[in-house]
């Protein structure tokens, strides 16, 4: 064995052992790995929520409270600069981004405009008759929403950790949003409930100068405002502006109880002393405790209170009192928050779910493998050892990568077993062609690998254009998917051109073969000899028919869309006792006021899958809707999954599939031109349009909902469908420059004909992985693995009789590839032929 040779084996080696000892912790029961070391505990494979079960909230900073502070903050920056500098002036007011106020003397106008100026909170106009006017900066409100963002993540922290939810996760998501992960969590209306209140304590002394009355009507005396307490009737309050204490202020809070629950709460010293000096001053006065602008409780001061501890009793039961205790230690939100997007998943069914997926990549991986050894003998195993290696190294990579395992990742890693074996069935079928040809083994080996690596290639740079979109403008889930398949094909090169090439190389030298295993029975495509091209009108005319009555479902509105896209509310209910009665759910939830979209049964006649339907009321009226529907069906039915999207998610999820499919097609249309002859591109342009508007037709004849997952099976149909064409278009050109005078008919069917064991194989072999995902991966990820499945099915099919034709069609001259005439990519041996 060579030393480089030798360093090379080595190297495999190497890399097997680092990826097996990534994994070991992820693979060892919790008792055994408490004694590893940190280093390696720390990178281990993580499942995520959907398969553990849990509640996921992505939440918003309110930008219209955030901007109306700034406006109010500016105008009392504007009131106060010109009263410091004594200039006077009279209509201050401010409404959305812009401020007006009048200079009420002639004589003082330059001194506000350098004033004004000085403040730096936006564009100032010149003043007409004394009135100035300043556009608020448009970034303002920006960096003040990403700072409140930046501030809330603790205070969200801070307020949801009180509830001792185990391996709780808060953090910044897209968008300056924050992200709240409750694992085992299934009903986060607690959480909710505890982010819904702002926690701006105050405590103010009541103005009883002045009947609430008369202030309403007459006007509120100056420092004064009118506050309205929070029961119902809501009570008016005549209240100073001044706080006496806040809740920054307050030290501690806990809840208690005598006859009714109330809060008991702690001021720090210094609060103390000032509230002690205050109500020894002023004895028999009241006090109004406010929480977010609304008064909870009043008291009477019945003399000082020098202890600095202080009760707050109101409308709220023991649960309440404990929440609103939790609110206050935890301090004030910087702004109000909204759930823009909330997904929950019972643990059972995340269990279930991750099982079923589980048993789909094993079942894949042994499918695979008994196609593969069944179709290629030794070659096979050797295959089989490479996906092997490629899954060790693709589940150590994500390991180290620290995302959280997901259903959609593992979907993605079963479509990566399919992928991996196509490379090597490539190499394997051009080393058998070089053989049929007369070469004798090694060299068809060492020919074999050199010829089929820029096919491998060109696959792979179509797959990885494809998932780098949707890695790059996708949501979470399709990310975790693109993840996965990116992570896979780059194994699938290592593995392909070093250890597979290394396993056959020291199979031929330890068994002197001189000739291909016995155990290859791909020999039987050899016999072959179809007239793909004769049918071709035939062809045409079926797909002219198939595309209108696909258009005409599109046309109708036939395609679902999902909650993605439409805003909503989806819940799958399960029947406490007995099946699910769909009438009487959608009875109680139209009597309740809910607006129901749909209601439908699942597999197991016990669930149901309730739609309802966006209420268009703001981002928290699919919250309120969630609400009315589980205090009408907890008591007969169980909740296994409530996924609520907002206006503001579903708005941007339409933008960002769009723009992904969009770009993607685009990027993978850009390469197939570099690539090819015009010709060429066009033809596999026209086959990739046919592939992605057939699986659509597809969708909306299975009835499946179009959401980002379908985006994603989309896409990754239009990067597998050009993986076929490109293997017909590589072997084509080939024949252009090797038959000189054969009809563009005869030879494009030469061509087929001879890639044809591959393009069946290779399809073959994902079809299995992902009819093993299909049929054993459940009904969560089972629909995206269906589209999937037919999109590959149609993407083969559409490589031989749609990409082949449309060459004729558009008159393709062979003579262009003859010695010459300036082809592209001159075939030779050296640099080896495509395909």
């Amino acid at each position: 064995m060579q030393p480089s040779a030798r360093w090379k084996t080595f190297s495999l080696w190497l890399v097997l052992a680092a990826s097996l000892l990534v994994l070991l912790p992820s693979l060892l029961p919790a008792r055994l790995t408490a004694g590893l070391p940190g280093w390696m505990t720390d990178h281990r494979l993580v499942p995520g929520l959907d398969l553990t079960g849990g509640s996921r909230l992505v939440l918003e900073i309110s930008r219209s409270d955030i901007a109306a502070e700034h406006l109010r903050a500016a105008v009392e920056t504007i009131g106060n600069t010109l009263r410091a500098a004594r200039i006077p002036h009279s209509d201050l007011n401010g409404a959305e981004d812009t401020i007006d106020v009048t200079v009420t003397a002639p004589d003082r106008l330059d001194a506000a405009r350098t004033a004004l100026t000085g403040l730096g909170l936006g564009a100032l106009s010149e003043p007409e008759s004394g009135k100035f006017r300043i556009v608020l900066a448009a970034d303002a409100v920006d960096s003040a929403a990403s700072a409140a963002s930046l501030g809330a993540v603790d205070a969200v922290r801070r307020r949801v950790e009180s509830l001792d939810i185990p391996e709780l996760l808060v953090g910044r998501g897209e968008h300056d949003r924050i992200v709240v992960a409750m694992p085992g969590l299934t009903d986060p209306q607690r959480v909710k409930d505890m982010l819904a209140t702002v926690g701006k304590l105050s405590a103010r002394l009541v103005d009883d100068g002045v009947p609430v009355d008369t202030a309403i009507e007459d006007g509120v005396p100056a420092g004064s405002e009118v506050l309205y307490s929070t029961g119902e009737p809501p009570v008016g309050y005549v209240v100073r502006q001044d706080d006496l204490f806040t809740a920054v202020d307050v030290a501690s809070a806990e809840p208690a109880a005598n006859d009714e629950p109330f809060i008991e709460f702690v001021l720090k010293a210094d609060a103390a002393e000032r509230l002690a000096a205050f109500t020894r001053e002023n004895s028999g006065r009241t006090i109004a405790i406010l929480l977010d602008g609304q008064v909870i409780s009043t008291s009477r001061i019945q003399g000082a209170i020098t202890d600095g501890v202080g009760r707050l009793s109101g409308d709220f039961d023991a649960q309440g009192a404990a929440n609103l205790a939790r609110i206050i230690a935890s301090g004030p939100l910087p702004a109000p928050l909204t759930i823009i997007e909330e997904r929950s998943i019972e643990p059972a069914l995340g269990t279930t779910s991750g099982t079923t997926v589980i048993i789909a990549l094993t079942v894949a991986i042994v499918a695979v493998v008994a196609f593969m050894t069944f179709f290629y003998g030794v070659l096979g195993v050797i295959a089989s050892l490479s996906l092997a290696f490629a899954m060790v190294l693709s589940f150590a990579v994500l390991a180290l990568v620290g995302a959280p395992v997901s259903l959609s990742m593992i979907a993605g890693m079963v479509l990566t077993v399919g992928i991996t074996v196509d490379a090597s069935v490539l190499i394997f079928e051009r080393i058998r062609e070089e053989v049929k040809g007369g070469r004798e083994l090694s060299r068809s080996v060492l020919i074999g690998f050199r010829r089929a690596r820029a096919t491998v290639l060109d696959a792979s740079v179509t797959m990885f254009i494809a998932i780098a979109v949707l890695f790059l403008l996708s949501a979470a889930p399709v990310r975790a998917f693109a993840l996965a398949v990116g992570i896979g094909l780059f194994a699938t090169l290592i593995t392909t051109f070093t250890l597979t090439r290394r396993l056959v190389t020291v199979w031929l030298n330890r068994s002197h073969a001189t000739h291909l295993p016995k155990g290859v029975r791909t020999g039987l495509f050899d016999r072959l000899n179809l007239r793909f091209m004769a049918v071709r009108n035939g062809v045409f005319l079926l797909t002219a028919v198939l595309s209108l009555a696909i258009a005409g479902l599109l046309v109708a509105g036939k395609l679902k869309l999902g909650i993605d896209f439409t805003g909503g509310a989806a819940l799958e209910v399960q029947a406490k006792a007995g099946n699910a009665d769909l009438d009487d759910i959608t009875a109680r939830l139209n009597d309740a006021g809910v607006d129901v979209l749909t209601v439908t049964k699942r597999r197991d006649a016990r669930h149901a899958l309730v739609r309802l339907t966006s209420a268009g009321e703001g981002e928290n009226a699919e919250q309120t809707s969630v609400l009315v529907a589980r205090g009408e069906l907890e008591d007969d039915y169980d909740f296994r999954r409530v996924e609520v999207v907002g206006p503001a998610i579903s708005g941007e999820l339409i933008d960002t599939a769009t723009l992904g499919f969009v770009v993607g097609l685009l990027a993978l249309v850009a390469y197939i031109w570099i690539r090819f002859e015009w010709h060429f591109a066009i033809g596999a342009i026209i086959a990739l349009a046919h592939d992605v508007f057939f699986t659509l037709g597809f969708l909306a004849l299975a009835k499946i909902e179009f959401n980002v997952t379908a985006v994603a099976a989309l896409l990754t149909v239009a990067g597998y469908s050009l993986n076929d064409t490109m293997v017909v278009y590589d072997r084509i050109r080939e024949n252009l420059r090797h038959f000189k005078q054969m009809p563009l008919p005869i030879l494009i069917d030469d061509a087929i004909n001879r890639t044809l064991s591959r393009t069946v194989l290779t399809s073959a072999t994902t079809l299995i992985a992902l009819a093993a995902l299909a049929l054993f991966g459940g009904e969560a990820i089972g629909t995206f693995a269906l589209t999937l499945l037919f999109g590959v099915a149609i993407g083969t099919i559409s490589s031989i009789y749609i990409a082949g034709p449309i060459l004729i069609l558009f008159r393709l001259q062979p003579e262009r590839y003859r010695p010459g005439k300036g082809g592209k990519g001159p075939v030779t041996e050296a640099t080896g032929a495509n395909g």
